[in-house]
């Protein structure tokens, strides 16, 4: 395996992120970039009954705002973190394992962090939990103008112009694939809830068959 891997600090990361994401030891975390609007560092992706649905975060100040994920601030101004339980319970109640892993989401979604690093991370770890995964993290905290060839960069991985090449990604279960077909790389809340304890298989067997532009 390899030793390390650079990442933007993500909420929920999608499962392309975790198939490539899986093969190193740590994962490097980029602090020092700029948060950049219509990507993927403060929106995760889920399956609901009328397709696919972008859940966002939102940010004090507005999407525009030129400053680094170190700094991002999260705004309450409206009640996000209901809806977005809300939101959760209406689509994934009657996924087979969402009963299972309810209690401890809706804890971490309730929580209150003042910075959208601290919720991204934090997601990262319960999903890293619920894998049974042990690695480490470490972090960039000022901008480097080169990055270290030697460690494979996924910070374009949820960027808004990369997509997943799909004609090969593996279906499982979805509540709502008779209505919307199967859905593709959605956060990998959505993969949990319908394999469980059987996640981490399916990520690492498929991981080959799933690649990004």
């Amino acid at each position: 395996m390899n030793p390390s891997v650079v990442s933007s600090v993500l909420p929920f990361p999608n499962i392309l992120w975790w198939c490539h994401s899986l093969n190193y030891n740590i994962v490097i975390w980029d602090l020092a970039e700029h948060f950049e609007k219509m990507s993927f560092r403060n929106r995760y992706e889920i399956a609901t009954a009328n397709g696919r649905l972008k859940m966002t975060v939102p940010l004090k100040n507005g999407r525009d705002q030129k400053v680094a994920m170190n700094e991002l601030e999260i705004s309450y101004a409206e009640n996000w973190q209901k809806q977005h339980w809300r939101t959760l319970l209406s689509a994934y109640n009657r996924s087979p394992y969402f009963e299972y892993y309810a209690p401890s989401l809706e804890e971490l979604i309730m929580q209150r962090h003042e910075k959208l690093k601290n919720l991204n991370l934090a997601s990262y770890e319960w999903l890293k939990l619920q894998l049974g995964l042990n690695r480490e993290s470490s972090f960039i905290f000022s901008y480097e103008s080169e990055t270290n060839e030697n460690v494979p960069d996924l910070r374009l991985i949820n960027g808004k112009n990369i997509l997943a090449k799909n004609a090969n990604f593996p279906t499982y279960y979805q509540v709502f694939a008779e209505r919307n077909g199967f859905l593709p790389n959605l956060s990998l809340l959505d993969l949990l809830f319908a394999e469980g304890p059987h996640t981490l298989s399916y990520v690492k067997q498929n991981s080959s068959k799933i690649i990004f532009l």
